[in-house]
């Protein structure tokens, strides 16, 4: 499979990436996310792993961080009651997983996707996409459980929140997420395929252009 061009200097893929970035926003802050109790569900991951497929790395990356801001400004205003609780325990942990773990799953999920897509695109597009609820939740779970007496901490229900999170967000919300990201995935590989094709059109186009000018 030929390799898009993923720098984010061209107009081209600097006007993608803003619109991925709004979407991401939009999503994340009015619409991307509904709780069932005390667990959030994720939709504005699928923009991030579509940002990591047809840009790369770093524009995966750069989208994970800005949900990552939206989330940490919703945690601030109180919207997610669980996030509102590791906050009270400690706001600097909370603020650095609110931060790192969209941003670290776009830029790995964007740099395995280029990795297998030399193979095989259609394979790298469903690891990317379950790479990045993967790493969102491993990343979230790791960084509760470097809170100080995490496994004592209850909530206001008195739920000890160390089984919560390993029951109701690795077997729940986390599955969610990936089935979601997983069904999606064949749409993503299209989308994938055709600004593929698209930016070898244009440049073509473009060569072609410049032939017929220096005849």
């Amino acid at each position: 499979m030929k390799k898009v061009n993923k720098s984010l200097l061209s107009a081209r893929n600097i006007a993608t990436l803003g619109v991925l970035l709004a979407l991401v926003i939009v999503l994340q802050a009015f619409g991307g996310s509904f709780s069932i109790g005390a667990v959030t569900l994720n939709f504005s991951l699928i923009p991030i792993v579509l940002g990591a497929l047809t840009l790369g790395p770093v524009a995966g990356a750069v989208l994970g961080f800005a949900n990552g801001v939206v989330v940490l400004i919703q945690v601030i205003q109180g919207i997610s009651p669980f996030y509102v609780l590791i906050w009270t325990y400690s706001p600097v942990i909370t603020t650095l997983i609110c931060l790192l773990k969209t941003t670290v799953a776009g830029g790995v999920a964007g740099l395995v996707f280029r990795l297998i897509a030399k193979k095989n695109g259609y394979v790298a597009t469903f690891v990317a996409s379950a790479l990045v609820p993967v790493i969102n939740t491993a990343l979230f779970v790791l960084g509760c459980l470097c809170m100080p007496d995490t496994i004592n901490m209850m909530n206001a229900d008195g739920v000890n929140i160390f089984v919560f999170i390993c029951v109701g967000l690795v077997t729940f919300n986390f599955f969610i997420e990936l089935a979601i990201n997983l069904v999606v995935a064949p749409a993503l590989h299209t989308v994938y395929r055709v600004v593929e094709k698209q930016f070898y059109a244009g440049k073509a186009a473009r060569k072609g252009e410049l032939q017929e000018e220096n005849k």
